[in-house]
């Protein structure tokens, strides 16, 4: 079970808004955090809540493949993120460094900033904790979870060749 405090964003979330170009060079992924999501908002980095899960509209993710974007929103404590829907890259690079996402067609405007979110991975119910009111979406395949489950592709890869 996934719960935190939500984050909105709206739709159309460009992966170089997400981390702009000037600072992907970074070495420090202490200083990078710093960036996120600057150009949209520059209050997230010091006011986004640990544990938090974003709830945006269609298109997250949009734009080039870097892989910075999602590994970004988790070093910056994202638990999540829930949109309507995913640019397909962004999609795949999030499983892959192990940040839950979850697709919601109707999700967008259910959620204010600030309000109580609950997700639970394995069936796909996301509920408004304050308003009560619920979604079904389709949970992510099992194969899918135990990556997420592991931290990421590599952990989990990992984790098959130690067992093999």
């Amino acid at each position: 079970m996934i719960e935190g405090k939500v984050w909105t964003l709206g739709r159309d979330i460009n992966t170089d808004s997400i981390m702009a170009g000037r600072y992907c060079s970074m070495q420090d992924r202490n200083e990078q955090v710093k960036h996120v999501l600057e150009d949209l908002d520059p209050t997230f980095a010091k006011t986004f809540p640990p544990g938090g899960v974003i709830v945006a509209d269609e298109n997250f993710g949009c734009g080039s493949s870097r892989e910075i974007a999602p590994l970004i929103l988790k070093v910056a404590g994202v638990a999540a993120v829930v949109a309507s829907s995913f640019a397909r890259i962004f999609y795949r690079n999030a499983i892959n460094i192990g940040l839950p996402i979850f697709e919601a067609p109707s999700i967008s405007g259910h959620f204010t900033q600030g309000q109580l979110i609950a997700i639970d991975a394995e069936t796909g119910k996301i509920t408004n904790i304050i308003t009560g009111e619920y979604f079904q979406v389709e949970p992510l395949p099992p194969f899918m979870q135990k990556i997420i489950k592991a931290g990421g592709l590599i952990a989990y890869a990992s984790k098959q060749l130690e067992q093999a």
